[in-house]
């Protein structure tokens, strides 16, 4: 169990710094990320040659790369930015994994756990961004949902009609889940793109923009095209753009990563809880 409590305290201390400066600049550096890896596969191997367990650095070796793939399958998803995509791939040689399927098992749990953890974290965020720019975020919210109105009309008859018939269902408790869901979610989504729309789609100069910073649409100059691309925008369209002294609209991303420290706070609780 000792092995794992580095591996955690390590996760740990990545994160804090990941957080600090992911709010200071809206990304975490390659560095950090792969160092991360580094540190957890050579922990793991200095372990395993010392007590002669070689399969605990092949199952850290078999956790990253099965976080490899699932946070390139997320990045190009664009599910995540390019920063948190490369956090997620160091974690994956931290969790306590005892065989070959509990690689997978486990995996998925903490992907699960963490899209949870977001997903609270992120509506939590979004109320702070939303009060704080409440003139542009009201007037996306109701010209959307004056659009959208019809959509939540019928939504809502569907969760009252569901409702009424309940009883004469099997599982009542689930679905009186299931319309509740059924009458709030246009109404989430509409609160999503107006959040969107009114507090992280701002107009920047070329001196503001980074490396990876998303377009919100294309832009012609000078007879180029500047496409929108899951990677953001490269150094060479900085330049050009600072060349021709062009803005653009960026889209910008909550910073995510105090979903991983959730995630990795929430996830030792259970093992230790139940599993250690």
């Amino acid at each position: 169990m000792e092995e794992y409590i580095f591996l955690f305290a390590l996760a740990f201390v990545w994160i804090i710094f990941a957080i600090v400066q992911d709010f200071r600049t809206r990304e975490v550096s390659n560095w950090l990320n792969f160092s991360l890896i580094a540190f957890v596969l050579a922990y793991r191997a200095f372990y395993a040659v010392i007590h002669k367990e070689f399969g605990f650095f092949i199952l850290g070796v078999f956790g990253v790369l099965l976080f490899v793939g699932l946070a390139y399958a997320l990045y190009y998803g664009r599910a995540f930015a390019g920063g948190d995509a490369k956090l997620l791939m160091g974690l994956g040689g931290i969790l306590p994994y005892q065989g070959v399927f509990d690689v997978f098992y486990y995996g998925i749990a903490f992907v699960f756990i963490l899209f949870l953890a977001g997903a609270i974290y992120s509506l939590i965020y979004t109320i702070y961004l939303a009060w704080k720019n409440w003139k542009p975020f009201s007037a996306e919210f109701k010209e959307r949902f004056v659009f959208s109105k019809n959509y939540v009309i019928v939504c809502l008859v569907l969760a009252i009609l569901l409702q009424a018939a309940i009883y004469n269902f099997d599982f009542p408790d689930f679905f009186g889940l299931l319309s509740l869901m059924i009458a709030i979610l246009p109404v989430l989504y509409i609160y999503t793109k107006a959040v969107e729309a009114g507090c992280l789609v701002v107009w920047k100069t070329p001196g503001e923009l980074q490396e990876g910073d998303w377009l919100e649409r294309e832009v012609i100059v000078s007879g180029k095209k500047i496409k929108k691309s899951v990677h953001g925008l490269s150094k060479r369209e900085i330049e050009f753009l600072k060349k021709h002294k062009t803005k653009v609209l960026i889209k910008e991303g909550i910073p995510f990563t105090p979903a991983f420290l959730i995630a990795l706070l929430v996830g030792v609780w259970i093992w230790m809880k139940f599993f250690s």
